[in-house]
């Protein structure tokens, strides 16, 4: 019974798994692409990083996707030298989840344009980002800092319309990295479908 108890309080007193926090070194990680190569965001150190969480079963994700806003985004960010990184943490058997020909398949359907499609099966990469929603965004500074968290925009629907004039709070986000600044709003609250973990 004492062990019983005893457990019960570690479980209890164990720290969960936080938010990352701005300001501070974004989580580094190591995760697979469409094609089967390593990619470690401290790769990419010296250029501003987005993270873009994303399920193409997700009415919101498909919003944004289907109005053209994410791929323009996408090679926007590209030009500007920005590395855009998608992520599917999708478990397998559930809504979203991509095995590399998958991806890559969503990829040319949606002329996406992301640096590299990431495949994050078991879940580690979204929960060592607490990554809740599809899409749910992260600006990373060129020098590693997170500086933006949270939706891609103000317009919480999954109305292709709504995507094309809502304010790109994640855009803006990148536009404020790039100048220097800190951007306004810095942390905002995720919208669109839960993310489909393992277990």
């Amino acid at each position: 019974m004492k062990a019983a108890i005893a457990a019960l309080i570690a479980t209890l007193t164990a720290p969960a798994l936080a938010a990352p926090i701005n300001g501070i070194a974004a989580p580094d990680f190591t995760a697979r692409d469409a094609d089967g190569k390593a990619v470690r965001l401290s790769d990419f150190r010296g250029k501003t990083v987005v993270l873009e969480w994303t399920n193409s079963g997700c009415p919101f994700v498909r919003a944004h996707y289907d109005s053209g806003t994410m791929q323009q985004r996408q090679r926007e960010a590209a030009h500007l030298g920005v590395v855009w990184l998608s992520i599917n943490s999708g478990a397998p058997g559930k809504q979203g989840h991509v095995n590399g020909t998958g991806a890559r398949a969503e990829i040319a359907t949606n002329k996406a344009a992301p640096a590299h499609y990431l495949l994050d099966p078991a879940g580690a990469v979204g929960k060592l980002y607490d990554a809740k929603t599809t899409p749910h965004m992260f600006v990373i500074r060129a020098d590693g800092i997170l500086a933006y968290q949270g939706a891609i925009d103000d317009k919480p629907t999954a109305i292709d319309a709504d995507a094309r004039t809502a304010t790109p709070w994640a855009k803006n986000a990148i536009t404020a990295v790039l100048a220097g600044k800190a951007p306004a709003p810095a942390i905002t609250r995720p919208y669109g479908c839960s993310i489909k973990y393992a277990g």
